[in-house]
């Protein structure tokens, strides 16, 4: 009863401790003259993230890599098919541009370029280091492309959500330090409960920690980018509810594995189940994105739908795996029928929406 007791304090820790960072950070970032563009992309996408950083920092500095990974997988395929699915479901989401032809792209190489340094079972400092280095380039240009930006409804949007510019002085940047740093001290505590707790819960039911972190503690971090992107679908925002899921999933990926990578005494280890199964899932995931969003630039219901049953489906055959369900492999059998056809489908109507643009 205590573990699960410090578990949800755990959880509740990360997502209030996410939420004041990122008020204080996006605050003194408009304080200032970052655009409020890069503000939205940047500072809030990577701060909802925050609390996947602080546990999977926090396990790979204690030695549980496994934990660390699968945080970070889990936490994409959350992010897209559960939070993007319950968002489409409230509203049809508008899709940027940017999005298909950058951010999309680049959230599908970085996750083959994860499948690619685990293919060695091991994913080590210096691929870390790559990882890593990724984000800082892909943040650089942000700043660069945001200053090409010439939508008034866009920038307006992103400055009235995240532009705070009702203090002045130097009352106004010790309230922001004071968020921040307050912010920061609870992710720090939240995620050493929530790791401490996940490692006892997976020892007493006799569940790898790589499912712990797939499920239970991937869910628990991406509760900031759920309110997030949930929040905004029902305010009808522009863009916020679906930047804020790929920016995070970017900066899963490439900075918070990255990092992890490198403080970790010895790298990454990557399990045999998460290079045939958990990792292939996040890049068809991720895949899956491109023909969604480029179908008229809209996810539409119908689409939110499919992500929903497809994060039913994986959450079920991880549950059915972990207990050695008799009924896996039919359930096998039939998920193998269901992808192809789903992903046929895609492609049609893709393929539809560009021959009649064209």
């Amino acid at each position: 009863m205590e573990t699960i007791l410090f578990l949800a304090l755990g959880l509740v820790l990360l997502v209030f401790g996410a939420t004041v960072l990122v008020k204080g950070a996006a605050s003194l970032a408009a304080s200032f003259g970052i655009s409020p563009l890069v503000i939205g992309l940047t500072i809030v996408a990577f701060g909802t993230s925050a609390p996947e950083m602080a546990v999977s920092v926090g396990a790979a500095f204690a030695g549980q890599a496994d934990l660390a990974l699968g945080n970070v997988v889990g936490s994409n395929i959350f992010n897209v098919l559960l939070i993007l699915g319950l968002s489409a479901l409230v509203t049809p989401l508008l899709v940027n541009q940017q999005l298909v032809r950058l951010d999309v792209p680049l959230m599908i190489v970085a996750s083959f370029l994860v499948l690619l340094f685990g293919l060695d079972g091991n994913i080590g400092r210096l691929e870390g280091a790559v990882l890593f280095a990724g984000i800082l380039i892909y943040t650089v240009f942000l700043v660069f492309q945001s200053r090409k930006e010439t939508n008034t409804a866009v920038r307006a949007e992103y400055e009235g959500q995240y532009g705070d510019k009702d203090t002045d002085g130097s009352i106004h940047y010790l309230r922001d330090g004071a968020l921040i740093l307050g912010g920061l001290f609870l992710l720090v505590l939240g995620s050493q409960w929530l790791v401490d707790s996940a490692i006892t819960i997976a020892q007493y039911f006799g569940v790898s920690e790589l499912v712990i972190g797939l499920t239970i503690v991937a869910a628990g971090t991406s509760l900031p980018e759920m309110a997030t992107s949930v929040v905004a679908s029902i305010r009808g925002e522009r863009d916020i509810a679906v930047g804020n899921i790929v920016g995070s999933n970017l900066f899963n990926l490439l900075s918070v594995l990255g990092l992890s990578s490198i403080v970790s005494p010895s790298g990454i280890v990557v399990p045999v189940a998460a290079i045939s199964f958990d990792i292939p899932v996040m890049i068809g995931v991720a895949l899956m994105c491109l023909p969604i969003f480029f179908s008229g630039y809209v996810i539409s219901r119908w689409n939110g739908t499919l992500f929903l049953f497809y994060y039913v489906a994986y959450t079920a055959y991880l549950i059915m795996a972990a207990a050695q369900h008799d009924a896996m492999q039919e359930f096998g059998m039939a998920m193998s029928m269901v992808i192809p056809l789903t992903a046929i489908a895609l492609m049609i109507s893709a393929f539809r929406y560009y021959r009649l643009k064209s």
